[in-house]
């Protein structure tokens, strides 16, 4: 059984590592990451559309306020938002990056910019 572990030990002191060294080495997104979902207010025609197709209810949109909402932490990234935008808008995409750590479980409001009223 020692025979075994020692093999093991010196197999693995002398191959090379699995694990990246991050963040000394970047991240490399493979094209099927998922990542996070992003909206382009500028281009956002505050329909709704996203957040009736929203599998998790993580969306909400406020027509009056102009404001488009995410709670991150109920989103499951399944892309229904992403296409469900309508073609006349497209502001929604999917980031292949992963969205910034949170520390609270609070949720993001995004607010349309006023010099852009498309709707």
């Amino acid at each position: 059984m020692g025979y075994i572990i020692t093999g093991m030990a010196l197999k693995n002191l002398f191959s090379k590592p699995v694990t990246k060294r991050y963040p000394h080495e970047p991240i490399v997104y493979t094209e099927r990451t998922r990542g996070h979902v992003y909206n382009d207010m500028e281009k956002c025609i505050i329909c709704s559309i996203c957040e009736k197709a929203c599998p998790a209810g993580a969306l909400g949109v406020d027509k009056e306020a102009r404001t488009w909402t995410i709670d991150r932490f109920s989103c499951v990234q399944c892309g229904a938002c992403v296409r469900s935008c309508p073609p006349k808008a497209q502001s929604l995409i999917m980031k292949p990056e992963y969205a910034p750590v949170a520390t609270k479980m609070t949720s993001e409001v995004f607010t349309k910019p006023e010099d852009s009223l498309e709707d």
